[in-house]
Parts: C-alpha cells; structure tokens; sequence
C-alpha cells in the first residue's frame, strides 16, 4: 500500500510506514459487514441530527447530509450495489465505505460527520440495529411455524396417536396436543428472543472511542429517533458490549434445537416402521440408485442445522472469553457468527410450509394408539376411584397386563372373571373407563389431552400467537427515515 493510498484511512494522520499489503487486506472487513449499510446509514443519520442540536452542524448541512445518506443506501440496495459495497477496492469497513461515499457526493461536508463520534460506538449499534431486526425476522417465522401447527392440529380433531417415553409406547393423545407441544416450545423461543431484544434496546451513540463523546451531545435525540429506549448507561461497556450477539446466538440454538426435535420425529413417523406421516413430495427428493425412494431431506437438513447455530454461539464464547475493557479488535470476529445464522427465518418459514403439506396416516395412527396396554394408567386410576393405593393398583393392573401378554390380548379383551383373579374391586364399569376415548378424558386437567381441554388449548394458542405479532418491541426501527 502506498503512502498517498494509506492517506485515505480514517487513522492514517499518526502513521508514516504504510501497512504491510497481506495484513491490509487481511484486518477488512468490509467483506462481511456491508450487511450493515442501512443499519450505519441509520445510525449516521441520528447522529447527524444530534450534532445539529449540539450546533456543530446547520439545519441545511443536515438536511444535505441526510439526504445524501439516504441516496447512499438506495444506490447500494440492489444485488448489485450490495456486490459493490462488499468489494470496494479501499474501504476497511462499512463505516469507511460510507464516508468515502459521502465525501464522493457532498465534498468536505462528509467529513463533519465523524464529530464527537468513534467507529467504536458505530460498530456497537449497527450490530444492535441488525440483531434487533433479525430478531424480528426469526420472531415471525416462529409465528408462522405456530400458526401452521395450530391449523394442523384444528385439522386433527379428535385424531388419536401413542405418544412416547423413552420410545416406547406410553398414553395415547390427540395429534392435536403433540402438535401442541411444539406451539409452547416456539413461544418459549420468541419469548427469549424479545427478552434479548428488550435488553440490547440501548443506543451506544454518544459513547465515543471509550469515555464517552468529547461533545455535549443530547443522546436521547439518536436514541428516540433509532427507536431504541434509551441511550446506553456506561460507555466503557457500551463500546465493548456484545452480550446481545451470544445471547441472540443461544437464543437461536433453542430455536435450532426444536426445529431438530420436530424433524427427528417426523423423520421417524415417516418411515415403513411407524407409517404415521406421509411426507410430501414437493418437499422430499428421490434417489439416484434406487426407484422406489422418497427421502426426507428438508427434515435431515433442518435436523443438521443446529450444528451451525451452537457452533456459532459457542465461537463468540470463546471470542469475548477473557477481554479486558473496552473495545479489541478480536470483537470484530463476533460479527461473521451473528451474519452466518441469517438463514433462520427462512428456514421457519420453510418448515411452516412443509407442517402445512403433512398428511397424517390416522388409521394406522389409531390403530397404533389401541395397542400395547397404552391404557394401563386408565386402567390404574379406574382402581384409585374405587379406593385402591396407587401403589396397590399399579400393582394389580401390573399383574392383569403381564397375564393379557401371555394370553395375546389387551387389557379390554379380558373377562370380568379373570380381571377379578387380579382383585375384587373390578366391575362391568371398568371396561368403559378404559376405552379409547375414556382414556384420553381422564386426562382432564389443564394441559392434559383431555378432548375438551385441547380443543380449548387451540384456541388459547391461536390467541398467544396473534398477540406475539402483535407486540412489538420497537415500533419504527428507523423513525425519520
């Protein structure tokens, strides 16, 4: 790099010896973070309008530098303005980019705009600005994926299944509830991401390098116009800060691991063995060896994609392990882990479209759920209403399975006669209280599947979805713009 080339870096005044070319390209950045172009667009212009209040600027340099910021980000909005921000032969970053770009527009002008700030404060809320939106994006594809799980499970009705412990046949339930239980994990996952949103929501402008801005700047003007809460409380922290990325990072691993969850299960009811779920085609593929084939890629593919999300989590860890206050250049390689998660909301929205496409086997569904003594905890309790220990009856009823699997025949099949050689509390009434239907019903608490209760819990699903949507943490992310 020569010294006339060196002349154009944003700290270039102190050196004499220009940088080493390998290194130069190597310390960049701009190869990943011109993602950030709107969010630093953004954010230069609240500062912009800050330095206005503090008098450093006019109101017409304002309103020439806005604007000028404004035809930035639309130049560059395009694939292929995106191609030239991320190949720009001499910007180190996109805060540098941005400024070259200015003055190329407005002259000296853009050369104000780096008043009583530092790429410090910068890179701390463009990276919160993009969390903060990608946050949302995820939030949802999560509202997605719920609501086409909740219309599946309304679909269901009254459809019956076994449900699992230890991969065994349990109890059996309504399809509905299983569906269900992926609806609460999901809530549970944007419920995290909101938390980690509400508590990045603070705007490190005005914090400077490290002590804070050397001008008497009102920082609530580019906090309220950025639509964040607040300005940040210490600047020391606010410069070096990037909790918000692990968080966000582990937030979306819970996201991964219950995508995971669902894809094993849906991997597995689709296979010869169970033959509960047939998977549909325009999301399956075929084999090149094998004609009969129809595999299940989406879900072995979003199976796999956790991997990806924790292994990012787990680099950012490892990144801000052991950093002394206040910013390191280390915590530039905290930014390609957040970048390489942007395929979650897609991905949401993908598996919402394919939870659409299911079809159940029902018949077969049911048929598994009459099998295998799933009503031995009915039966139990049948004895419990008749004053029998819990103990005493799982017992009994122990002993009633053991001899219907000597005899090849389920707990219903058997004679009164012979369910009395087991006590004498059974009665004709006990074969009605284990049917089918009396078994899912006897599960009639809250969050049982009790056929009342699901059908009342989809409708409370539906409901917390629809207010998830509707509560936002940030009204306008870029007010003024």
């Amino acid at each position: 790099m020569s010294n006339e080339e060196q002349s154009g870096k944003m700290w270039s005044g102190r050196f004499r010896e220009p940088l080493d070319s390998e290194f130069e390209k190597w310390q960049r950045s701009i190869g990943f973070d011109w993602r950030l172009l709107k969010h630093e667009v953004a954010a230069s212009k609240a500062h912009a309008s800050a330095l206005e209040a503090a008098g450093v600027l006019t109101a017409s340099e304002l309103k020439e530098l806005r604007a000028a910021l404004d035809a930035i980000a639309k130049a560059h909005n395009s694939d292929a303005g995106k191609a030239e921000v991320r190949d720009h032969a001499t910007a180190e970053d996109i805060h540098h980019f941005v400024e070259l770009k200015l003055v190329e527009r407005i002259g000296s002008l853009g050369l104000k705009l780096h008043t009583g700030r530092s790429r410090n404060e910068q890179i701390a809320t463009d990276l919160r600005l993009y969390v903060r939106d990608e946050i949302e994006s995820v939030v949802e594809g999560l509202a997605a994926w719920a609501t086409a799980l909740v219309e599946k499970a309304r679909a269901a009705g009254d459809a019956v299944m076994p449900s699992y412990t230890h991969l065994q046949r349990a109890e059996p339930v309504l399809v509905a509830h299983w569906l269900l239980a992926y609806v609460e994990m999901l809530l549970r996952d944007a419920a995290r991401l909101r938390d980690c949103a509400a508590r990045l929501n603070y705007c490190p402008l005005g914090s400077g390098a490290i002590a804070g801005a050397t001008l008497a700047l009102d920082r609530s003007i580019a906090a309220k116009e950025l639509g964040f809460t607040g300005p940040t409380a210490n600047s020391m922290d606010a410069t070096s800060d990037r909790d918000f990325i692990l968080e966000y990072l582990q937030a979306l691993t819970f996201v991964g691991l219950h995508v995971s969850r669902f894809a094993e299960e849906i991997t597995l009811f689709a296979t010869a063995e169970y033959g509960f779920v047939i998977l549909p085609e325009a999301f399956s593929t075929g084999s090149s060896a094998m004609p009969q084939k129809k595999n299940p890629d989406l879900t072995e593919l979003l199976r796999a994609k956790v991997g990806r999300i924790h292994g990012a989590a787990e680099a950012v860890t490892l990144l801000l392990k052991g950093l002394p206050l206040a910013y390191n250049k280390d915590m530039q390689e905290t930014q390609e882990p957040a970048f390489s998660v942007d395929f979650v909301a897609q991905m949401l929205k993908l598996v919402a479209r394919f939870t659409a496409a299911l079809t159940f086997n029902q018949e077969r569904m049911h048929e598994a759920a009459q099998s295998g003594y799933l009503n031995a905890m009915a039966a139990a309790t049948y004895l419990v209403h008749k004053s029998v220990p819990f103990r005493t009856a799982h017992e009994k009823i122990g002993h009633a399975v053991r001899y219907a699997l000597e005899k090849g025949v389920e707990l219903g099949d058997l004679s009164l006669d012979e369910l009395r050689t087991f006590g004498s509390e059974f009665g004709e009434d006990f074969f009605p209280a284990v049917t089918l239907t009396a078994t899912l019903d006897c599960h009639d608490v809250t969050g049982g599947t009790a056929r009342g209760r699901v059908k009342a819990a989809i409708d409370g699903a539906a409901k917390r979805i629809a207010g998830l949507m509707n509560q936002k943490v940030v009204e306008a992310v870029h007010a003024g713009a």
